[in-house]
This record gives structure tokens, C-alpha cells and sequence, in this order.
């Protein structure tokens, strides 16, 4: 790996996104004037995401190989039909949606609960409706470009009837109702045969892509320094190998989406000892509390609780700590396909290896004592 990343204090600011700060965008969609829809709130936070809206404002915009959101709506509000070219993942933190699928809406349902997690297919039509006031739903876009996206024929023209239209740019454009803008292309409606053509995808299919809680396989010794003084964190793999160093784990998803998903929790004074990895990597608490501390040397700190999101650089020395009275539980977002070398902290190694814990040359945990000399 490259020489140190150290990363200021005041990156480590610009990176850390507290629920506290968060500015909602309520004109991000074509669809935020249609009768049921106008009390849809988005929250950028990193990437430009697939918003049409040219104003908003979004928090962090290095590329991270994917982009992420929030959406927060309260009971009955509505997002309308709309497809993706790359894969979008959601999260719900809170409260109950009611997801739906397909050309009208009718291929399936699902609802999605507290501490679910889905993976929606690229290009077939989805929509879903909070069912409480209290609901929060983080959505996660592959890639750093996702190419915008497709609205339903029937979304594009009750929209027009509220005077929003799409420019063929992606551009949103507001008239009066009744007008239409003159001087510009907008965007066109899917045709009968090109709807044709799209996949439909069965409520058991897209069972298999819905992680619960109950779902999870929760794993005590994920990492080198599991038992280690410091570590101890526990990992459940729902989105590709990512972190892992268990060669026995394996994730309920492992479709490519250009990034990884994982869920991590820990016990009070646990976590993970100091490591770095090459790869981009975002964490979003669930519950509880999370110290994050970076840098070998000169370390800088924060403290992120529920519904906040932190940022970590590519190749920055990290170390992650349950402070408070609960346990912490995060979603862990990690750039890439394919699985994740870390690069543990030399007085990690030497203690492992003591313990007679040691990574193989596949970058998976083995007894020390078994590893011969040019292992």
C-alpha cells in the first residue's frame, strides 16, 4: 500500500455527516408535485446520486465508487415508479415501507422493516410507500456515475399534469400546470414494446434479495484481531465478501453492485483495532455509539451515533471502538466487487501471531503455529 493517508481535523469534519445537519432536498424527483408524492424529503449525503434537482447541495462529493441518500417520508407519502441502471440497495433504519415492483407496480410487494436490508434488480420498474411517520430509509447507488434513471410512462404524465418535466438531460423543468416548455427536448416515455422487453422478478425472488434481521449469520471471529483487547466487533455479510478474513463466511448476496455491504456490531469497549484499506468505506450507525479514530500518528477522533454517517479516505489508518452504555450496530459500505485485503497495524500482527492467530497468503485467518516461514 501507498505511503500514510492522514487525514485533518477538519477533513475528518467534512466527512462526518450528523443527522443533526442534514439538509432535506423536497424538489429532488419529477414526481414531488404529483397529488400523494409532495411530502417526499431526500437527503443527499454522498454523490450526486440521481437527483434531477441542479440546486441541491450534497455534503461529500469525492468519488467513492457508489452514492448514497436518505429518504424520509411520512405515512401514506409515495415514490413513484422508476428504474435504475445500477444497483440501488436500501436500508431501513427505521419504521416499515411497503416496496413495489414491476411495469404497473403489480409484479410483487415487499414490505421492508426496521433493520432490513434489499437489493432492488438493475433495470425493472420499483416504487414504495412508508407505512409510518417514523420511517427512514438509506439507499445506496453502484457506481460514481449511476446514469440517472427511467420514469414509468403513467409517473411522466400525471407529473406533466402538475407542470414538472424532465429535460433529455436530466434536467427538471417546472411550468405552470397546463403548460409545456417550448425550445427544449424532454426526456421521452418508455414505448409499449421497449416495456415489453424488461424483466419481471417473482415475490420469492426478490425474497432472496430482502435481508432481515433474522436473516443475518453473525460472525464472532471476522478479523485478525477478534480476540484481541480492542477488537472483538462481530460481522454479517449482505452484499459480497467485503472485510471478512473468515474463510467460512459467505455473504447472502454476492451479485456484483460495485460496492460491499456489511452489518458490524460490538459490545462496549470493543470494535476493530487499527487497520487500513485501499478501498473507500462509509459507516452509518444504526444504534449506539461508534469512536472512529484515524491516523498512526497524530490521531483525530469522532464520535458518531444513530443516523450518522462518517467517510473514511482510501488507505487511512482506522480504528473503530462501542463507546457508551449499548452496543453499536453500523452498516458498513466498502467500494468494490471483490473481497477486501486489510492491512492490520504491525502491533496487531505481533499479537495475533502470539495468540497463534495469522492470516494465510489467501488473506485468511489460519493458526500461526501451521503457516511455515515463507507464509
Amino acid at each position: 500500500m501507498a505511503a500514510d493517508v492522514v487525514v485533518t481535523q477538519s477533513e475528518l469534519e467534512h466527512r462526518t455527516i450528523l443527522r443533526k445537519d442534514l439538509k432535506a432536498d423536497r424538489a429532488a424527483f419529477l414526481d414531488t408535485k404529483i397529488p400523494g408524492s409532495e411530502g417526499k424529503i431526500n437527503y443527499p449525503l454522498i454523490g450526486p446520486g440521481v437527483s434531477e434537482n441542479a440546486e441541491q447541495v450534497v455534503p461529500v462529493t469525492e468519488p467513492h465508487g457508489f452514492n448514497l441518500g436518505a429518504a424520509v417520508m411520512t405515512a401514506g407519502v409515495v415514490n413513484n415508479l422508476h428504474l435504475h441502471f445500477t444497483a440501488e440497495v436500501f436500508m431501513c433504519l427505521a419504521g416499515e415501507w411497503q416496496f413495489r415492483w414491476g411495469v404497473d407496480g403489480a409484479d410483487g410487494e415487499a414490505l421492508v422493516q426496521d433493520g432490513d436490508v434489499i437489493s432492488i434488480p438493475t433495470w425493472i420498474f420499483r416504487g414504495f410507500t412508508s407505512k409510518t411517520d417514523d420511517a427512514w430509509l438509506y439507499t445506496a447507488l453502484g457506481r460514481d456515475r449511476s446514469g440517472g434513471l427511467i420514469w414509468a410512462p403513467s409517473v411522466i404524465e400525471r407529473a406533466a399534469e402538475t407542470g414538472m418535466f424532465l429535460s433529455a438531460d436530466n434536467q427538471l423543468i417546472e411550468t405552470s400546470p397546463g403548460e409545456r416548455p417550448q425550445g427544449v427536448e424532454l426526456v421521452r416515455p418508455l414505448t409499449q414494446d421497449q416495456l415489453a422487453t424488461l424483466q419481471k422478478v417473482s415475490v420469492e425472488e426478490m425474497r432472496e434479495r430482502l435481508t432481515k434481521p433474522g436473516d443475518l449469520v453473525w460472525d464472532r471471529e471476522p478479523f485478525l484481531d477478534s480476540r484481541l483487547p480492542g477488537g472483538g466487533a462481530q460481522l454479517a455479510l449482505v452484499i459480497g465478501y467485503g472485510l471478512t478474513e473468515n474463510r467460512f463466511q459467505r455473504p447472502r448476496l454476492s451479485q456484483p453492485h460495485g460496492f460491499s455491504l456489511a452489518w458490524l456490531r460490538a459490545d462496549p469497549g470493543d470494535g476493530v483495532g487499527r487497520h487500513r484499506i485501499a478501498e473507500a468505506q462509509v459507516l452509518i450507525v444504526k444504534h449506539g455509539r461508534l469512536k472512529v479514530t484515524l491516523n498512526a500518528a497524530d490521531p483525530v477522533s469522532v464520535e458518531i451515533g444513530a443516523y450518522d454517517t462518517l467517510s473514511i479516505p482510501n488507505g487511512a489508518w482506522r480504528r473503530f471502538e462501542s463507546v457508551g452504555e449499548g452496543s453499536a450496530q453500523v452498516v458498513v459500505l466498502t467500494e468494490g466487487d471483490g473481497r477486501v485485503r486489510i492491512d492490520w497495524a504491525p502491533d496487531i500482527v505481533a499479537t495475533a501471531r502470539d495468540k497463534d492467530v495469522a492470516l494465510d497468503p489467501n488473506g485468511y485467518l489460519a493458526p500461526a503455529s501451521m503457516l511455515n516461514r515463507s507464509a
